[in-house]
């Protein structure tokens, strides 16, 4: 009986430094942009606490589909887990 263990996918440190930067990029101009708004300083700050409160949310968002997913395939190991301890255990020419 074969055991298939799930790959773990891992990102490189190339993918894990372009999305740091895209993500630095982005918000840094976001912040720019903001900032050389000419509009009064309270539509500014409105727009700049916006844009921190997108960004939070999208963290807070990702680490849920992380965790769902982290979680739903712990619970499919373990239920793999119990099948194969059934079938070792299982003699089918054991007399009843």
């Amino acid at each position: 009986m074969s055991s298939e263990t799930p790959v773990k996918q891992q990102s490189t440190a190339a993918f894990y430094g372009q999305a740091v930067a895209s993500f630095a990029v982005a918000l840094a101009a976001t912040a720019l942009g903001i900032f050389n708004l000419e509009t009064d300083a309270w539509v500014r700050a409105f727009l700049g606490i916006a844009v921190l409160y997108l960004v939070t949310s999208s963290f807070t968002l990702a680490k849920v589909i992380r965790d769902r997913q982290e979680a739903g395939q712990i619970v499919s190991r373990v239920d793999q887990a119990r099948l194969e301890k059934l079938l070792a255990d299982h003699d089918p020419f054991q007399k009843l």
